[in-house]
């Protein structure tokens, strides 16, 4: 199954009412644990190059390489994905260098700018053919915006979506990012309201800090896109540790690596299988 673009991944998510899973790639093993998983579920999957990403390995090209490779090989349809491009050049650059979305991050701008900002972003994406997410304020765990109870106002996120023609918008519903424990209260209510006030998808971010019971919850309320990285990392991180304590000789870091890409595999699987079943 060819590389897909994200466009049509997340138009049969919203045809038929599902959420679709986006997770986050962090190094090569990660990308390989992400794909098997969808692979061994036998659904799609949108892999997510962070600009944190980015900025670990120095540059977008070796890290994106390896995804759209990686995309290109697989078994499902994949697509690829960048999350949370603080920069317009980042956001233009995977663009062109072939990624199927980008969602550009303006959410700590005043609000004219990131309209702005956003606007300039998807016009090039759209001259490109390719899907354009954004945010408007900030989700939890950035910068303390959205701190409990503040929640993305309909009618703004209404406004803000026709000012900037994205496809789809993250939205502040009670999650918060990087949460290790999975105790986040999602508004089912301002969910609903989001769904219809909106045209375009709703995007679920700090999805990890979730239960499983309210996440089928938010998608039945009307969320589609489900990014999830802590989550998973705490998978990988966890095999690791338990390889190393049983293994204290090793020196190989492949060993190591191997047991978290591989405990990636079910749990992956568990997840997008989880969210289609909500339709």
């Amino acid at each position: 199954m060819p590389l897909v673009p994200t466009r049509e991944i997340m138009d049969a998510a919203i045809t038929s009412g599902y959420g679709q899973g986006a997770f986050n790639v962090l190094h090569l093993e990660t990308i390989e644990g992400l794909v098997r998983g969808a692979e061994l579920a036998g659904l799609p999957l949108i892999l997510q190059i962070s600009e944190n990403c980015v900025n670990y390995h120095g540059a977008l090209e070796p890290i994106a390489a390896a995804t759209l490779e990686a995309a290109r090989l697989a078994s499902v349809p994949i697509a690829v994905h960048l999350d949370h491009a603080e920069s317009e050049q980042l956001a233009m650059a995977a663009i062109d260098y072939g990624f199927g979305s980008v969602m550009y991050d303006g959410a700590t701008l005043e609000y004219r700018d990131n309209v702005a900002a956003t606007r300039r972003v998807a016009d090039y994406a759209h001259a490109h053919g390719v899907y354009l997410e954004a945010e408007l304020g900030e989700v939890g765990g950035k910068d303390g915006a959205h701190a409990p109870g503040v929640l993305t106002d309909p009618q703004e996120a209404a406004a803000f979506v026709a000012e900037t023609t994205v496809d789809a918008l993250a939205v502040a519903v009670g999650s918060s990012h990087a949460m290790t424990e999975r105790s986040a209260a999602l508004n089912l209510r301002r969910i609903e309201e989001l769904r219809l006030a909106l045209a375009v998808p709703l995007v679920l971010h700090g999805s990890s800090g979730v239960a499983d019971d309210v996440l089928v919850q938010g998608i039945a309320a009307g969320m589609r896109k489900i990014n999830v990285s802590t989550h998973l990392n705490g998978f990988f991180t966890r095999a690791v540790r338990e390889y190393l304590a049983e293994h204290p000789e090793t020196v190989d870091s492949r060993k190591y690596l191997a047991a978290g890409r591989e405990a990636l595999i079910p749990e992956v699987a568990r997840l997008l299988t989880m969210f289609q079943r909500v339709s």
